[in-house]
């Protein structure tokens, strides 16, 4: 429940009492005050969360009206006191309304937003310069990228162009930040090649678009239960949002520095991927929970913007992934570096003259030019009776796994290196 207070010109209290006693409020209370307008009403009222945006849409009428929405759960007990535990365990969604205006109070300061931004590029350009994975975590953690995101989803929704464009210029301003950051200091101290962290953030995987809308559910589920009905926090939902930001945004800058372009346009992707994969998905669970583009005190939404933002997210998704899968192997590394590890090990089973120990499969971001070039180790060890020597098994099974690579139609210059391994 939410614990409103509605102030109303003197005589008008009884009317708002009765309008929330209507929509099955607890714990009603009128005062008779002084304001800052002279003699008032100030009525105390306890709504469930569903009901807050029906009831300020019937007391629109009322003079003067000035409503508190006081935005935390309570819990309004009411006789008899053995119905206690029933009354605290229906535990409601947000309203559409609490959530749009929490929504725009958070467009406000830009001091604060953009130095998390400042922040986040430092920690990441740390950890992908140090190869250190838990620097990495930190900037997702100092990010500020959820915010925006998912404005923008609560902007698709209510059909607001208003906070559409400041949700937009936010999210992409704070991801200038953080890539001018990473830039600089790969500038000042002279990177100048990608370290092994760079080459493992810019591996991107076919299913790569299930994080953005993963993310974008888990980012409106939160803002739309109440306090108490979840254990998930909204700072986990918010470093889900920022896990695939923050890295790919460093990333962006520190290749700009050093002039990897083929990282630089890696990077992009990622980042265009996950604005509008985390929009679609969060903009529609806002609709199916309540968020219209009218309603109680707002009137600006209209149902075009919803339409024309949802069909430009949904046209801008499917470009991005025919991009990413007219391209092989560039947008899909991890996964196809996973199927040629899978091809391998079907070669050296056909071979029947050893077992596969382990393979090493990886792309690497060589500057041979033209070059997709997949780096392999492979263990092998001699079967039981086989006689063949060493270096004729190696180089048979070196030009079979390079054969099958090339016939599966990877587009790639396999590198393979088969070490043959000796049982005492």
């Amino acid at each position: 429940m939410r614990q409103l207070l509605i102030q109303v010109p003197r005589g008008c209290g009884k009317q708002v009492l009765a309008t929330a006693k209507a929509f099955d409020g607890a714990n009603l209370t009128l005062i008779e005050a002084t304001g800052s307008d002279g003699a008032i009403d100030l009525a105390i009222a306890y709504i469930s969360n569903s009901k807050v945006e029906g009831l300020l849409g019937e007391l629109q009428s009322l003079p003067q009206l000035h409503v508190t929405l006081i935005p935390q759960g309570v819990m309004a007990l009411q006789p008899p006191p053995e119905e206690a535990p029933q009354q605290v365990t229906n535990v409601e969604l947000r309203s559409p309304i609490e959530i749009f205006l929490a929504g725009l109070q958070s467009v406000g300061s830009w001091k604060g937003f953009l130095g998390y931004a400042a922040a986040a590029g430092v920690v990441v350009w740390i950890g992908l310069y140090t190869n250190t994975n838990y620097l990495l975590v930190a900037a997702m953690l100092i990010a500020p990228f959820a915010g925006p995101a998912m404005n923008l989803a609560i902007a698709t929704a209510r059909g607001d162009l208003t906070l559409l464009k400041r949700s937009i210029i936010r999210y992409f301003s704070a991801l200038g930040v953080t890539i001018l950051v990473a830039l600089a200091l790969s500038l000042i101290l002279q990177q100048e090649i990608p370290t092994t962290q760079m080459v493992q953030t810019s591996e991107q995987s076919s299913v790569a678009v299930l994080l953005p809308l993963a993310a974008g559910a888990a980012g409106a589920l939160n803002l739309v239960q109440s306090q108490r009905s979840s254990l998930v926090s909204g700072a986990s939902v918010g470093m889900l949002v920022a896990a695939s930001l923050a890295p790919p945004a460093g990333l962006v800058g520190m290749a700009v520095a050093i002039g990897r372009w083929d990282m630089v346009a890696s990077g992009l992707f990622v980042l265009l991927l996950q604005l509008v994969g985390i929009n679609l998905t969060a903009a529609l669970l806002f609709r199916v929970f309540g968020l219209s583009t009218k309603g109680s005190r707002y009137r600006r939404g209209k149902q075009w913007v919803f339409a024309a933002t949802l069909a430009v997210t949904v046209a801008a998704l499917v470009g991005l992934l025919t991009w990413q899968l007219s391209n092989p192997p560039e947008f899909q590394r991890s996964t196809r570096a996973q199927r040629a590890t899978a091809e391998i090990q079907q070669v050296v089973e056909a071979n029947n003259t050893t077992n596969l120990v382990e393979a090493n499969i990886r792309f690497t971001r060589s500057e041979v030019p033209g070059q997709n070039t997949l780096l392999g180790v492979v263990y092998v060890q001699r079967r039981s009776g086989v006689t063949a020597s060493g270096e004729e098994i190696r180089n048979t099974l070196t030009r079979q796994i390079q054969t099958r690579l090339l016939e599966q139609g990877f587009n790639v210059t396999p590198l393979i290196d088969v070490n043959v391994l000796e049982a005492p």
